[in-house]
């Protein structure tokens, strides 16, 4: 019925009082689409035809090709070439009348104000104090640790003696952060909270966003690349793990095997399969091809927050609120029984507070564990014995990353520090913040 309303509201304001509907506005109706739909393409940092779709007033100003609003319907209608969006699958006709009905009613802005973004590549962001960190990544080839900042990701080098480059984005968290295998792109999972979930992708060589995917209108969480970099995977808070063409940012599956948050996905050594963590309990093991339910992985227990696969083997460590971290084989044998322990291979020591993060060394040999404790534990990974403590931040751990030679831990977390400490004998070997921090003049 509200479609139909919509499309009487494109053709006449008047028809809206004639049916007694409320004529679409642009905060409810009209802004949501451009975020889901259009801005990946179109914000400040990939301006697609010099177009700015994240504000009422960059659509008011238009692009090179002229003001956005007598165009935007024939683009998304395919009247006007390309069709928009550019590759993407053809807004639902009731997307696109709302847009044409709200332009037909005067295309008003009925927001509050707010102040203008001046965040960009040329002004990023500015900090009175160090932001939390929520992710934190090596570059393949050890040059360059990737840290999280707000709407940035900061590239310093990876002794932390100096900032190379500032990223700057859309998303206001960013969630986690992976390069592909031969670092020449860096993905970002994160989003805006209640607005947009977004995957970006960035061309380490030039320090350029090449591509933003809209997925979701909440944040995306655990973003991982599988092994042959085609794919790209992340959890939503919309209970849904999304799978991504890497070349393209074209959808390719969207899973709704969970029931709550999925908050960290991970591919198995193969690419074919996906497990991924959820609010919901459960470690669910997923086709990629067909996005297919296999399994679940676990024995259901308490919430998970995070899972990582040993590196060269179908083997994940996953943790959660119950705070003990579970190493468990994917594959299950046929004569095994489904989500029971079988699978289990062993389980670490029980931590001080909630698991938000874990790492497993790429030479296999040492898992990594943070949480709401101020202390990463590390542990061998045969033998499940304590190798050693990385200790000195002074609240939760939410984001870790080894050398790619396992001899060094990046920590970060609530106290916007980055330590990154000795991975044999947890001594701290260089504390710093990686954001520039404002002196404050009285």
């Amino acid at each position: 019925m509200r479609a139909l309303i919509l499309a009487a509201c494109a053709v006449t304001v008047a028809a809206c009082v004639v049916q007694g509907a409320e004529a679409p506005g642009f905060t409810r109706d009209v802004r949501p689409i451009l975020q889901r739909q259009c801005q990946g393409c179109h914000q400040p940092s990939s301006k697609s035809g010099n177009l700015d779709l994240t504000t009422f007033e960059g659509l008011m100003k238009g692009g090179s090709r002229g003001p956005a609003l007598p165009l935007i319907v024939k683009y998304l209608k395919g009247e006007a070439q390309p069709r928009m969006p550019l590759g993407g699958a053809a807004l639902p006709n009731d997307q696109i009348e709302a847009i044409a009905a709200w332009i037909a009613a005067g295309g008003k802005n009925d927001s509050v104000a707010t102040p203008a973004d001046t965040i960009s590549a040329e002004h990023p962001p500015t900090y009175a104090q160090p932001p939390v960190i929520s992710a934190l990544a090596f570059s393949p080839d050890g040059a360059t640790l990737a840290v999280s900042g707000y709407r940035e990701i900061l590239l310093h080098k990876a002794d932390g003696r100096g900032l190379v480059t500032r990223l700057v984005g859309l998303s206001e968290r960013l969630n986690s952060i992976v390069f592909s295998a031969d670092g020449k792109l860096l993905v970002t999972a994160g989003g805006t909270p209640a607005r947009f979930g977004e995957l970006q992708v960035w061309d380490t060589a030039t320090a350029k966003l090449v591509r933003s995917v809209m997925l979701t209108n909440d944040t995306l969480f655990g973003g991982a690349i599988s092994p042959d970099g085609k794919v790209l995977s992340a959890g939503g808070a919309d209970n849904t793990v999304r799978l991504v063409e890497t070349a393209t940012g074209k959808e390719l599956q969207k899973i709704g095997n969970h029931e709550n948050w999925v908050l960290s996905t991970v591919f198995g050594v193969d690419g074919k399969r996906v497990v991924s963590v959820s609010k919901d309990r459960a470690a669910k093991l997923t086709d990629a091809a067909s996005g297919g339910f296999l399994e679940n992985v676990n024995l259901l227990r308490g919430e998970l927050t995070s899972v990582v696969r040993h590196p060269n083997k179908d083997i994940v460590v996953m943790g959660g609120d119950e705070r003990v971290p579970y190493i468990y084989m994917m594959d299950r044998p046929k004569v095994m029984k489904t989500a029971d322990d079988s699978t289990l291979v062993r389980k670490l020591p029980r931590q001080e507070g909630l698991i938000t993060s874990l790492a497993w060394s790429p030479d296999g040999k040492r898992i990594a564990v943070a949480g709401i404790a101020p202390q990463v534990n590390i542990y061998d990974a045969d033998t499940g014995q304590a190798v050693a403590s990385c200790k000195g931040h002074t609240a939760g751990i939410y984001a870790l990353a080894f050398t790619p030679d396992s001899a060094r831990l990046a920590t970060g977390g609530f106290d916007g520090h980055v330590r990154i400490c000795n991975a044999t004998t947890g001594e701290v070997v260089q504390d710093f913040i990686p954001v520039p921090v404002a002196q404050v003049t009285k």
